[in-house]
């Protein structure tokens, strides 16, 4: 399975984002995927998840998570960004939303930097 985050970028504070987890596999569009953050220095902080049937989990209320199975993609929508949002964002897979939530994923994709000036 491979993941591929895209999306990031540098803004300005109260900017918005929309980032995406593209999967391969028949796998991606069965199982939770969820997006985690890293700002440097910091632990990785569960954001958002969403599973196979669109049931969504968000840690963030500026943050709206969606998927397009037939792309086999999820998205994640940020809005009013801060300088606190500033992090390397990862998507994963994972087999429920209440495992993703504490990290406890089976894939890890590749993150994309999401920059947010003041």
């Amino acid at each position: 399975v491979q993941l591929q985050a895209s999306g990031g970028g540098m803004v300005q504070t109260g900017a918005s984002l929309r980032l995406s987890c593209s999967g391969s596999g028949n796998i991606f569009s069965s199982r939770v995927v969820g997006w985690f953050r890293q700002a440097p220095g910091k632990e990785r902080e569960y954001v958002a998840a969403i599973n196979w049937s669109g049931y969504t989990d968000s840690a963030k209320a500026r943050f709206t998570i969606s998927r397009d199975n037939s792309a086999n993609t999820v998205f994640l929508q940020m809005d009013s960004l801060t300088p606190e949002d500033t992090a390397i964002y990862y998507c994963a897979l994972g087999p429920t939303i209440a495992s993703t939530r504490r990290g406890e994923v089976d894939y890890w994709g590749q993150g994309t930097q999401v920059t947010v000036s003041s």
